[in-house]
């Protein structure tokens, strides 16, 4: 276990702290716990989160990742697939087909939340975003499929992004947005009363897939190696904050959870390499070895929001998701 130890108090956050209601949450006879997570493209569930999942299908629990959108509007980001005519005529179909490979590797459930993926507006002053887009629609319209969902799943654990969306995609942001609304609703019986039976989820996880510490013990592995960082930038800015004093890829929360999973980052890879369209073999998301990865950083990175079961104590770093729920 790394040492992250600082300020590992949960967000003060009443809006978010789970329904008290052990009637909606049956006894766990037999050992198997449930967990959701909620990703705005296809391809996002294994560039975070993959290997923890891995872990937990591998102990015989159950998960479900959730896309919210179809990808449709994502670029080719494999040079070895430009100008591929079936990608560029349709990327909804690829990403599609992307997933269902993705999912075979990792094994876990799958869910489309069912809405069109808004794309990554450039330019200043930004454009606004496409008609009938996931971010465009209203957070009771874009959360009530996800209510319906997690009242169907029954997760004790969701697992989404902070509210910079882990970085400030559109859809990224509504997907937190919509994890949280669908979290803090679904226990209680007098919203979204078609959305099915109530359900109370014991715990909200915001993944913190930047975590500054992990890339600069990367930066100085591969430098100490001889090689090149495809992270120096990212580092050198890591103190360069935004117009509300946040560096834009930097975790909102401290890591208050590390998972040790580093014997499954292999199934990560040949997942993330399933999302061909969306992945460069040879870019950063495979700079630094399996080898090295394992060794240096076996973790994945959590920050725990909103907990019924407790929290860690402080200067104390959680190993389980499932804390206080086995």
């Amino acid at each position: 276990m790394s040492a992250n130890n600082d300020a590992l108090r949960p967000a003060n956050n009443d809006a978010l702290r789970p329904a008290n209601n052990d009637a909606l949450r049956p006894a766990n006879h037999d050992g198997a716990l449930r967990l959701l997570a909620v990703h705005a493209h296809p391809d996002d569930e294994s560039s975070k989160g993959a290997p923890m999942m891995a872990k937990y299908l591998a102990e015989g629990h159950e998960v479900m990742v959730v896309s919210c959108t179809d990808g449709s509007r994502g670029d080719i980001q494999n040079p070895a697939l430009l100008g591929y005519a079936h990608a560029d005529r349709d990327m909804g179909g690829v990403r599609r087909l992307e997933m269902a490979e993705a999912q075979r590797i990792i094994g876990m459930q799958h869910r489309w939340l069912g809405f069109t993926d808004s794309g990554l507006p450039e330019g200043d002053p930004l454009p606004p975003l496409p008609w009938g887009a996931f971010a465009t629609f209203p957070l009771h319209q874009a959360a009530a499929p996800l209510v319906r969902l997690v009242r169907e799943f029954r997760p004790h654990v969701v697992v989404s992004y902070d509210e910079n969306g882990g970085y400030p995609h559109p859809d990224h942001i509504m997907a937190h947005r919509v994890a949280v609304e669908a979290f803090r609703a679904a226990p209680l019986a007098e919203e979204y009363p078609d959305a099915g039976e109530p359900w109370a989820p014991s715990k909200l996880y915001y993944d913190v897939p930047f975590n500054a510490r992990k890339y600069e013990t990367f930066h100085r592995a591969l430098l100490e190696a001889g090689l090149e960082s495809p992270y120096a930038r990212w580092v050198a800015s890591a103190t360069e904050d935004d117009a509300e004093g946040h560096h834009p890829w930097a975790a909102r929360h401290p890591v208050t959870t590390q998972v040790e999973c580093g014997k499954y980052f292999e199934i990560r890879d040949r997942a993330l390499a399933a999302h061909a369209s969306q992945v460069d073999p040879n870019g950063s998301f495979f700079a630094v070895s399996l080898e090295l990865r394992q060794r240096l950083w076996p973790w994945e990175d959590y920050s725990l929001i909103s907990s019924s079961v407790g929290y860690p104590k402080d200067g104390q770093t959680e190993e389980d998701l499932f804390a206080g729920l086995r």
